[in-house]
């Protein structure tokens, strides 16, 4: 296998804060960038899949463990 290299651009500010989320993750930019090619021509489109726990969160005011996801929506959940 042979290998080439490409030149992008993109802000300085952008490609800080997501060398610091893959550095979270495990990779370096040359592996994402690789993985992220892969995955276009497997999927013959684009797909993202890879995160991490978002920053923001929500507050429930009060409902937080009392939320469930039913695991069939076909058939009333009890609790």
């Amino acid at each position: 296998m042979t290998t080439t290299n490409i030149n992008i651009r993109t802000d300085s500010e952008l490609k800080a804060e997501a060398q610091s989320i893959l550095a979270d993750l495990g990779f370096d930019m040359s592996t994402a960038i690789n993985a992220f090619l892969r995955l276009i021509v497997y999927q013959q489109g684009i797909s993202v899949g890879i995160s991490k726990t978002p920053k923001k969160t929500v507050k429930l005011g009060g409902w937080e463990d009392k939320i469930h996801i039913a695991d069939n929506f076909n058939e009333p959940s009890i609790f």
